[in-house]
């Protein structure tokens, strides 16, 4: 009788730590996706206020000649104040991707490559799942692999005045 006290309250208490884990799992994944869309928010309203967007000539991403991509007069290729202030502001990672091609190059990052540096001249997986939606024109939120380590993400079309998709907006933060 004893044995079967011992046994099943340790069952009970497997239960409840299990629970816990998988709520407190839940709440993070909640509570990442909520910044996702509040940093989300942040970058194109402050690409918005730098001017409207549009492709002009051409300029270099880690030696890789792509289009230049300019919201207002301000060219963001190799410009970091956008993507550094959001992720001052609400932390994570930030990107702005050009489109060159079917590729789309990271242009203006803070995201980093595994010696520190910016991943600037890097190309969003052509066989990952938000390329997918950014080629259909749709927004794309969840779960991604970038440079090996998995994020949290939120990927949003940028379009010119003629609604052409001629870039990304990037969020994301690192899952735990």
């Amino acid at each position: 009788m004893y044995t079967k006290r011992v046994i099943l309250g340790l069952i009970a208490a497997g239960l409840i730590a299990g629970t816990s884990v998988l709520l407190s799992n839940q709440v993070y994944a909640q509570d990442v996706e909520g910044k996702v869309k509040t940093s989300m928010a942040a970058l194109k309203s402050k690409a918005e206020k730098i001017g409207p967007v549009k492709v002009e000539g051409t300029d270099t991403a880690a030696g890789k000649t792509v289009p230049a991509i300019f919201f207002g007069s301000t060219k963001q290729n190799n410009h970091f104040d956008l993507v550094d202030e959001v992720v001052k502001e609400n932390g994570g990672s930030a990107t702005i991707f050009v489109k060159s091609g079917d590729e789309y190059v990271r242009v203006a990052t803070n995201v980093k490559k595994d010696d520190g540096s910016r991943a600037t001249g890097t190309i969003l997986d052509p066989n990952g799942k938000a390329i997918v939606a950014i080629r259909e024109g749709k927004p794309f939120y969840g779960e991604v692999t970038i440079l090996e380590k998995p994020y949290v993400t939120g990927y949003e079309p940028i379009r010119d005045a003629s609604n052409n998709v001629i870039g990304i907006y990037f969020v994301g933060y690192m899952k735990q």
